[in-house]
C-alpha cells in the first residue's frame, strides 16, 4: 500500500478541478489552510490526514485508524471475497471498507491480524529493512528435534526464489509445539521451512508482532482499537 503523500497544489487542482494558476491565487489570499494554519507555500507536502481546508470549507479531515483483530480459522484475510467470510465483515468498525490489511494470515491460520487506513504505517510495519519480528505458536503433525534450533537459526535456502531467509529463533514448547519468531515475511515461510523436515504444520497462531501482543481478552473473532502506545511503536 502505497503512502498517498504529495504537494498541496496538486491535491488542490484534483480536489477542485481547477487549474494551477486558479490555486496559486486561492493560496496567495491566504484562503487555504492545513492543519489550522494558512498556507501560501504551493510545494507543501500533505498526505491523507492533513486536515485541509478552503475558506471554511472542509476539503479534507480524515482520521487514522489502527484495529487489531483475532483471526478465526476459516476467514480469509481479505477486503472482499466472492466465497469466504472476510476479517472486514468481522471488524466492530464504522471506518471498517476504509481500512486494509498489515501482514495477512492464511485461511487455515488464526490469531493477531492489524488494519489500518494509515499506509506509512502499514509500510514501516511491513517493510523488509525494518525487520520487524513476527512471532508464531506452530503445531507440526511430528515431534520436534534440537535439530530445528540450528537449522532455523542459520537460514534456509529456497532455490526456487534463490534467497536464504533471515535468522528464524524456533523454541521448543512441547513434543510437537514450538514457538517461531521471524523478522520477514516469505511466502507460506513457516510452512515451507518446516517442510524441510516433512514436519506438516497442522496449527499456525500468529501472537505478536513488533511490540503489538494480541490481546489475550479477544475471542476469535473479535476486535478492538489498538492503544496510542501501540500505534505509536511501529512509527
Amino acid at each position: 500500500m502505497q503512502s498517498k503523500r504529495g504537494r498541496l497544489d496538486r491535491y488542490l487542482c484534483t480536489h477542485l478541478q481547477t487549474h494551477r494558476k486558479a490555486v496559486r491565487e486561492l493560496m496567495l489570499l491566504g484562503n487555504v489552510s492545513v492543519d489550522g494554519l494558512i498556507v501560501k507555500d504551493m510545494d507543501m507536502q500533505v498526505d491523507e490526514f492533513s486536515h485541509i481546508q478552503l475558506g471554511d470549507q472542509i476539503l479534507q479531515a480524515n482520521t487514522p485508524v489502527y484495529w487489531m483483530l483475532h483471526k478465526p480459522i476459516g476467514v480469509v484475510s481479505a477486503t472482499k471475497d466472492a466465497q469466504h467470510k472476510t476479517v472486514i465483515d468481522l471488524l466492530d468498525c464504522e471506518a471498517r471498507y476504509e481500512l486494509h490489511i498489515a501482514g495477512r494470515l492464511d485461511l487455515n491460520s488464526s490469531g493477531l491480524l492489524l488494519l489500518t487506513n494509515d499506509s506509512r504505517w502499514s509500510n514501516a510495519l511491513m517493510s523488509p529493512t525494518h525487520k520487524v519480528d513476527k512471532v508464531y505458536r506452530v503445531t507440526l503433525a511430528n515431534p520436534l528435534t534440537e535439530e530445528y534450533i540450528a537449522v532455523f537459526a542459520a537460514g534456509m535456502y529456497f532455490g526456487f526464489e534463490d534467497i536464504t531467509t533471515q535468522p528464524a529463533k524456533l523454541v521448543i514448547l512441547a513434543n510437537n509445539v514450538a514457538e517461531v519468531t521471524l523478522s520477514e515475511g516469505k511466502y507460506h515461510q513457516i510452512k515451507r521451512m518446516f517442510g524441510r523436515f516433512r514436519n506438516p504444520v497442522v496449527g499456525l497462531h500468529r501472537l505478536s508482532i513488533g511490540d503489538i501482543v494480541l490481546d489475550n481478552t479477544l475471542a476469535p473473532g473479535e476486535s478492538r482499537a489498538l492503544t496510542a502506545s501501540e500505534v505509536a511503536c511501529i512509527r
